[in-house]
């Protein structure tokens, strides 16, 4: 047992107070670093860190029953699919019922990570210039803040507005304009849904890729559920009784003029929404291909067709930015950097990320089983397997996910289902490793925390 370790947690969304929490359950001393001004991250709207994504009419888009902690969950009287806000005050009673506000330093935005070597305590300091020296560090920053715009850009300028969807809030910007929505994740459909209500014809969605489109319901009950029913069957085999289902009840997405998906189900994220599709079959939402090019006020799309444009938004998603750490732990790409587990740095394992994954399902559930797993090693609970076991795991794990989900992030791809319940039989096995001999982990010597 090691209860003088001292962990710094940064960020304190989801994951950084699932962190914070289970590292004090365990009886370490924990200080958590967030940029805003309130507990929630991303979900809080009016968050003064600036980073939030989330618009008026956001929802999750996995059901409460799938999405709540386990050691929290959902009031029974809330809608299946919450609302952001919802989420945000979730996460702020959440933070209140543990005791974790005391540990949380809100208006501290950590500038540097440092560590020289192994005997020596990680720095961090913040942009204020305060540092604070600790045994080990748990990055819980997100990676849905940094919106990643088209690269390279499409040829041709652009007379009209431009937003990426990370800056939509309420449809009013819309207003008695014509509107083009690029991509076709959750996001996408939920932008072109509210501007259809609002905008000048019907808005143009646009994808040079398409995605299977799964309805919050399927047979009267949420759809994950439906997924949770198979998840002990190979992905393979509910793949291919998913999409069965899945096209008997909606039929395809080319059946809506949306293009054909590039992947099987359980491959490429499907795309949750059961307003989209009504507003297709309405003529409120018209799909087109992908973009040539742009000329003035009209945009050109791949065969040639254009269209008259006042408003594009950029869909199109988040790079993975972890700007506190150098080249020395996230290499050159974040988005390709091997974890044990998806958690623990292969090079020094004081060093643990929670939330650097992305799921087939909700990222609530995972992101408590990742901190149970981080609060269990760092109090000496868990031994992880050797250096050489932990390489090789991650390589298995890699041509795993490479086989099923392609050259798309395929690092930080995770099966909900089997992920889940994959951490308690690893908690289990690092209990065997301890009494077999291997060696827990040991707080590194610390000095004080100057300011």
């Amino acid at each position: 047992m090691t209860p003088s370790c001292r962990v710094a947690v940064i960020g304190a969304g989801a994951a950084g107070l699932a962190a914070t929490k289970a590292l004090l359950d365990v009886g370490l001393d924990v200080v958590t670093y967030e940029k805003g001004d309130r507990p929630g991250g991303l979900w809080v709207r009016d968050n003064s860190s600036g980073l939030s994504p989330a618009y008026a009419s956001l929802h999750l888009n996995t059901s409460k029953g799938r999405t709540e902690f386990a050691d929290f969950p959902m009031p029974a009287e809330w809608p299946d699919y919450p609302s952001a806000d919802h989420m945000a005050g979730y996460l702020a009673d959440y933070a209140k019922t543990f005791g974790l506000t005391p540990h949380l330093r809100f208006g501290s935005t950590v500038r540097r990570v440092e560590r020289e070597g192994t005997a020596l305590p990680w720095v961090v300091t913040t942009d204020s210039g305060e540092t604070g020296r600790y045994d080990a560090v748990v990055v819980a920053n997100g990676h849905n803040w940094d919106p990643r715009m088209p690269e390279p850009g499409y040829p041709g300028t652009f007379d009209g507005t431009q937003l990426h969807a990370h800056d939509y809030r309420t449809p009013e910007i819309f207003r008695d304009r014509r509107v083009l929505v690029v991509g076709m994740g959750n996001s996408a459909m939920d932008i072109a849904v509210d501007a259809s209500n609002v905008a000048c014809g019907p808005v143009l969605l646009s994808a040079r890729h398409g995605v299977h489109i799964v309805p919050k319901y399927l047979f009267g009950r949420p759809a994950d559920a439906t997924g949770a029913a198979m998840s002990a069957l190979p992905w393979r085999v509910r793949q291919r009784i998913a999409e069965t289902l899945l096209r008997l009840a909606v039929g395809t997405p080319q059946s809506y003029g949306l293009p054909a998906p590039s992947g099987g189900l359980f491959q490429n994220h499907p795309t949750i929404s059961d307003t989209i599709l009504h507003r297709l079959t309405h003529g409120e939402v018209t799909a087109r291909p992908g973009i040539d090019r742009l000329d003035g006020d009209r945009v050109v799309f791949t065969g040639g067709t254009s269209d008259p444009v006042d408003v594009i938004v950029w869909a199109t998603g988040y790079r993975v930015t972890i700007p506190f750490l150098t080249s020395r732990w996230v290499g050159d790409d974040p988005e390709r950097l091997p974890l044990y587990q998806r958690v623990f740095h292969l090079q020094d394992p004081s060093l643990a990320f929670v939330g650097l994954m992305q799921s087939t399902g909700a990222a609530l559930p995972v992101v408590e089983a990742q901190a149970k797993l981080v609060a269990a090693h760092l109090s000496g609970r868990y031994a992880l397997p050797t250096p050489l076991e932990q390489r090789r795991a991650v390589a298995r794990a890699l041509r795993a996910a490479t086989e099923r989900w392609g050259d798309r992030r395929p690092i930080m791809r995770i099966d909900f289902d089997r992920y889940v319940a994959a951490l308690p039989r690893e908690m289990k096995a690092g209990r065997a490793r301890l009494l077999r001999g291997a060696r827990p982990f040991t707080p590194a010597r610390r000095e004080e925390t100057t300011a």
